[in-house]
């Protein structure tokens, strides 16, 4: 007798989901609790486990379909072999690239994972993998492939007689190409998110620059103890998430949100932390951020950061949230207007350091490592007077971080 395998419960309101990825094919076998499809939701990347142990038998629904809470969406029959033969599965819809050289059918992948393992045509079984229960990660493959990994060979003679070509090459014509890819659920929802936010708040965005001298000064004199002490690198976000601690707690305004005809304000600081993940931009949140250490914090964010690329961050991780930073200088940004993240009211910007003359105290000119910090706010609840405060308390904070030690 066949068990049914069904969408799990997502989360709070979360409804349905996209079908983003089969980890598991007819016919392969199948351990209780291994993931053997990945769904895509407004936020994250979710797996759904076996129920039992035995043999995938057939997909009910194809890759792109949305489903809702406890569909069906595959079946497993018990054993092993058996049943897969006479199983038959939904017919995969025509592929429009050929069949890479990797098999990764045999591993169990994040769809992270899965996309590098097949993007560089790697072999997923000679990596060693340091995640959770010996999975591999995007960074075990990313040091697989820079430590200069074998070249792929075509292969002949598999399991199901079939023969895997290497993609044949696209011949320089000159022509002009096209390709049409399925916005993932993640990239439609942070898009509607975003223009909502444009439609409903007063969206302005006041700017300052920051000296990252003493910052500089003071993570290089320290980061080989911090290292030691706390196994965790000092990072910039750690100075920039403790100065917003402080700035918040003198212009509340910052820190709070429009409910209906009421301005709910908090007395905690929930700083989401804008990171890049495989499909989208996702904002984890650091929870009670000014009780945190520094030490806490870059903990927190390495973390955020590292699960973030395997695809392993839950609708937990992000759920509320009172203010955000984004920090574009890790790409290469020297100026921007960031949106708000609704139905929060501000977000901090940062962007790349840079030296650049600045005229000093006593009129000379020198070369100083400087930041152009952005704030965009939600001038419904914030004016303009509030919003250029702000900006001021984090710049003297970091341009002088003993004021983060005494809380001024």
């Amino acid at each position: 007798m066949a068990t049914d395998v069904k969408v799990p419960v997502l989360g709070e309101s979360i409804t349905e989901a996209t079908l983003g990825e089969w980890l598991k094919q007819p016919g392969d076998t199948v351990a209780a609790d291994e993931p053997i499809a990945s769904l895509e939701t407004d936020k994250v990347a979710l797996e759904v486990p076996a129920p039992e142990a035995g043999t995938l038998s057939e997909h009910l629904v194809a890759v792109g379909d949305t489903v809702e809470v406890g569909a069906i969406i595959a079946k497993i029959e018990a054993g092993s072999g058996a049943a897969a033969s006479a199983a038959k599965a939904t017919p995969a819809p025509a592929a429009a690239k050929a069949a890479p050289v990797a098999d990764a059918s045999s591993v169990t992948l994040s769809p992270a994972v899965r996309r590098l393992v097949l993007e560089h045509g790697v072999d997923p079984s000679k990596i060693k993998g340091t995640g959770k229960d010996g999975r591999l990660t995007k960074d075990d493959v990313e040091q697989y492939v820079k430590n200069g990994a074998p070249a792929p060979l075509v292969e002949k003679g598999t399991a199901k007689g079939a023969e895997i070509q290497a993609p044949a090459a696209v011949a320089a014509t000159g022509g002009r190409n096209e390709e049409r890819v399925r916005m993932t659920r993640l990239r439609q929802t942070v898009a509607k998110r975003l223009k909502e936010a444009q439609d409903t708040a007063a969206l302005l965005t006041t700017f300052n620059d920051v000296d990252m001298t003493a910052v500089m000064e003071t993570r290089s004199k320290y980061k080989e103890l911090f290292a030691k002490k706390h196994g965790v690198k000092l990072g910039f976000m750690g100075f920039f998430a403790k100065a917003a601690c402080l700035a918040l707690k003198d212009v509340p305004s910052v820190n709070a949100q429009i409910d209906g005809d009421e301005i709910v304000y908090h007395d905690y600081v929930d700083i989401s932390v804008a990171v890049s993940a495989p499909n989208g931009l996702v904002v984890p949140v650091i929870r009670n951020a000014e009780a945190m250490s520094f030490a806490d914090v870059e903990n927190t964010i390495g973390d955020f950061g590292k699960r973030a690329k395997d695809g392993t961050l839950t609708m937990a991780d992000m759920k509320g949230g009172t203010f955000t930073i984004s920090n574009g200088g890790v790409f290469g940004s020297l100026m921007s207007t960031p949106i708000i993240n609704p139905p929060q009211s501000a977000v901090l910007g940062l962007h790349r350091i840079e030296k650049r003359p600045v005229v000093m105290p006593d009129g000379s000119i020198a070369a100083r490592p400087m930041m152009y910090l952005a704030l965009s706010y939600d001038h419904r609840l914030i004016d303009g007077r509030e919003a250029v405060t702000f900006l001021v308390r984090i710049k003297e904070a970091i341009e002088d971080p003993t004021r983060l030690l005494i809380d001024l």
